[in-house]
């Protein structure tokens, strides 16, 4: 498909280009085409498997169908969305002196390079590769954590790669096993990671190394997705990367890293359906519950001790993947449709928030929430970006995380009732610890040396206005399509 090989090779195109001329005057603006282009390329490569209502693999090495061409939308969007906050941003850090030249040539080909390896990995076809691309996720993410070359960065930027360096050769181990699994079943041996194969004989892959292979994976790209207790770089790498970076980072890679396991757990789910090997058939499931609820009560219960305004929605990215995870492994048609809901609607108000919190810390020129007061009073745009942006994430309704969240809990009362009361006082320790740090910095009284930035707050427009859209009425093929999804994960609808 022509429409796939345009959303590949772009980035990876502009990534090189921006490699080599990337200290150039009209090095930003072209940064902003190249994520805008694969943006149009990608809902083109969405309508056509809405039309054809098919999954197929291209060439052998490429794959796609519902669940993931949605993601290489959702991807495109916030790369696109994020690159126009970036444009202005990074010309501010430049213009005070925190960047050179050579410096913003490196944060534009990282920045196309870390899209590049998003979207490599959502299409491809082959579990070898898809831990490749999100390797290389990792080494453009610490390129861009250490960015600003202090000793915080640096040292973020180091802790995030032997973190999540651990965590990928877990993965690596992982996805060894499963194609020592598949080499004893599969004729073709060359075939043995191969999605499109691997689902079709997944019932016959041994249980015991499919079940330890799933720990592996869980442990490895649950590094990634931020699951408590692998979660400590993400915090660091927030706070001392540049703010467009942590845009896509809570945007993108975690998801990223998510679908990966949720396309593990398809394969060791059917692998242990029969109960024959004397494993629970639920264990991927409930494995990824337990981290799941972990990552969810400890995020919540961290987000009252920050100071640091970055951190804090860090904290909130793991507290909400990790109710994510929880979903995935509750399994069902319900859950499932709510997690691919929340997957959206997170990333999509997440990325919002973010830039929102550039611009306050542009106005305030820290990031101590401290020294952060009255953005509503100083620059209304971006104090009401922040107020709205946090209430939509903290799950007010009418905005589309509290409808996945009801779905979720809806899910949880069905199949796990005594599940829903830690649930609940996980929501209510979250929503406080949110907004007992907010309400100083919207409407508190405004310091002196507060004043307004030239803030672009388009991007928050759109992708709030979204948020509110789906958490009004989900569009109907929105609706059929994640059905769809739903399907292909669980092997039920839910419409």
């Amino acid at each position: 498909m022509n429409a796939l090989w345009f959303t590949l090779l772009i980035p990876l195109l502009a990534g090189i280009l921006l490699a080599m001329f990337g200290q150039r005057r009209y090095a930003a603006h072209f940064n902003v085409f190249a994520s805008f282009v694969p943006l149009f390329t990608s809902s083109w490569l969405a309508w056509i498997v809405l039309q054809n209502g098919s999954q197929g693999k291209i060439d052998g090495q490429f794959y796609i169908d519902s669940f993931n061409v949605y993601l290489i939308v959702l991807t495109a969007l916030i790369g696109a969305t994020t690159s126009l906050f970036s444009k202005a941003y990074m010309a501010d850090q430049q213009a005070h002196g925190r960047l050179g030249p050579g410096r913003m040539r490196l944060y534009h080909a990282s920045y196309q390079g870390f899209l590049f390896t998003m979207q490599l990995a959502l299409s491809t076809n082959n579990l070898g590769v898809l831990w490749v691309a999100l390797e290389g996720a990792t080494l453009a993410t610490v390129l861009l954590v250490s960015l600003y070359r202090t000793p915080e960065s640096v040292e973020a930027a180091w802790k995030y790669f032997i973190i999540c360096g651990v965590g990928i050769a877990q993965a690596l181990f992982g996805t060894v096993l499963i194609y020592f699994a598949a080499a004893h079943v599969i004729p073709d041996p060359e075939q043995a990671l191969l999605w499109h194969v691997l689902i079709v004989h997944a019932d016959k892959l041994q249980p015991v190394i499919m079940a330890i292979a799933f720990v592996f994976l869980l442990v490895g790209y649950g590094t990634k997705v931020g699951l408590v207790p692998m979660h400590t770089w993400l915090p660091d790498a927030h706070s001392e990367g540049p703010t467009p970076m942590s845009a896509v980072l809570s945007g993108l890679l975690l998801n990223v890293a998510l679908y990966a396991l949720v396309r593990v757990k398809m394969l060791t789910d059917a692998a242990l359906a029969d109960g024959s090997s004397g494993h629970d058939p639920h264990l991927a499931g409930y494995l990824m519950m337990g981290f799941g609820m972990l990552s969810f009560t400890v995020a919540g219960l961290m987000l009252h001790r920050q100071r640091d305004i970055k951190r804090l929605f860090s904290y909130s990215s793991i507290e909400h993947m990790g109710l994510m995870t929880f979903a995935f492994g509750l399994g069902g048609p319900l859950a499932t449709f709510g997690a691919l809901l929340h997957m959206t609607v997170h990333s999509l108000t997440k990325s919002s928030i973010f830039i929102s919190v550039g611009h306050a810390t542009h106005i305030a020129r820290t990031q101590s929430m401290e020294n952060i007061r009255g953005l509503i009073s100083t620059q209304p745009a971006v104090g009401w970006g922040l107020l709205i942006g946090t209430a939509a994430i903290a799950g007010f309704p009418p905005f589309g995380v509290f409808t996945s969240e009801f779905l979720l809990l809806s899910a949880t009362m069905e199949s796990r009732p005594w599940l829903t009361v830690p649930l609940l006082i996980g929501f209510g320790v979250a929503f406080a610890g949110l907004f007992r740090h907010l309400q100083p910095m919207v409407y508190g009284d405004v310091p002196q040396d507060q004043v307004p930035v030239k803030a672009n707050m388009w991007p928050v427009a759109l992708q709030l206005g979204l948020v509110l859209w789906l958490g009004l009425s989900i569009p109907d093929f929105l609706a059929k399509w994640f059905d769809q999804v739903t399907f292909l994960i669980t092997g039920s609808h839910l419409l």
